[in-house]
């Protein structure tokens, strides 16, 4: 068998499609086909069902894909030993992370990979919550950081560190000159964090500019709130912080985001950030990776990075 059609029909049944396939590995449509086809007459079977929603694996395919994603990993395993020979690690590793914390981590973890693994590749994605389980599922994606979590059998987590949600509110013009005002920081308390929290009642009165389900903080809120018999006020639905930001700061509701997110906004003193409820509302961040695919040393190491610089953003 030929390592590349074994890749190849890896990738398409992964991502459920030729044409995503063809997209991903930057190969022409036909030529993916054709070394798939080629795979399925040397082994006498047929490992995809095409149809009008792309490729399904048959019984026979789902075994080749198990056992192909284990001969892949054992060549990139190869491949790092050789590596760890000339005395270092090898390989691609690509993490997918929220915007909001991206600003915070993605430039020291940048800094650090290439310190310690210069003979490896790092890609960083920014994406919400569901779209990098996604790409985790189909290989897209090796690590993941993640806002609360839901347990499954197909993801590993492991817990970095906890984060407070505030209700974010643009500053009103008289207080413009408290904008101006060296900021401090820390996980818990964003630039500009007014001492009196609001209850979730209140909360639940207030206009919101909150992303689409099912981002996990939305569906954090609306828990929270269905538990006492109340609902969100919808004013707008926008997918990404930095649009959100804008909108409050423009007048268009509020907003309930994590710290980090009015920190790295640029301009954290253009906002009013207040704790919600008591106990104070929390939401979590881990670190995912699928349980499907084994994990290769240069990706461990990765995750070892993301642990040490979570460990000291917790601790700022």
């Amino acid at each position: 068998m030929d390592l590349k059609q074994i890749e190849y029909f890896v990738r398409v049944a992964e991502l459920g499609s030729f044409t995503r396939a063809a997209i991903a590995l930057n190969v022409a449509q036909p030529a993916l086909s054709r070394q798939v086809r080629l795979l399925e007459v040397e082994l006498r079977q047929t490992l995809l069902i095409r149809n009008g929603r792309g490729a399904v694996p048959t019984e026979a395919g789902s075994l080749m894909l198990e056992h192909g994603r284990g001969i892949l990993h054992q060549v990139e395993r190869a491949r790092e030993e050789l590596g760890r020979v000339r005395g270092a690690l090898a390989g691609r590793v690509a993490v997918g992370m929220p915007p909001s914390i991206a600003r915070t981590l993605a430039v020291p973890l940048i800094h650090a990979f290439r310190e310690s693994m210069p003979q490896a590749t790092l890609s960083i994605t920014e994406a919400l919550s569901t779209p990098m389980l996604e790409s985790l599922a189909s290989g897209r994606l090796d690590i993941a950081i993640l806002y609360n979590a839901t347990p499954s059998p197909e993801i590993e987590h492991t817990p970095l560190f906890e984060e407070d949600l505030f209700l974010v509110q643009a500053r009103p013009a008289n207080e413009a000159g408290a904008a101006k005002a060296p900021a401090t920081t820390s996980v818990t308390s964003p630039a500009g964090t007014s001492s009196r929290a609001v209850t979730l009642r209140e909360l639940a009165q207030m206009p919101l500019v909150i992303p689409s389900r099912p981002n996990a903080i939305r569906m954090q809120v609306e828990g929270e709130l269905a538990a006492l018999g109340l609902k969100p006020r919808i004013a707008l639905e926008i997918d990404g912080v930095a649009s959100i930001l804008e909108l409050v700061a423009d007048g268009a509701g509020s907003a309930v985001l994590a710290g980090q997110a009015v920190r790295s906004s640029g301009r954290p003193r253009a906002f009013i950030s207040r704790p919600i409820g008591s106990p104070r509302l929390r939401s979590s961040v881990s670190m995912a990776v699928s349980s499907q695919r084994p994990t290769t040393l240069t990706q461990k190491s990765t995750q070892d990075l993301l642990r040490e610089l979570a460990g000291r953003i917790a601790s700022a």
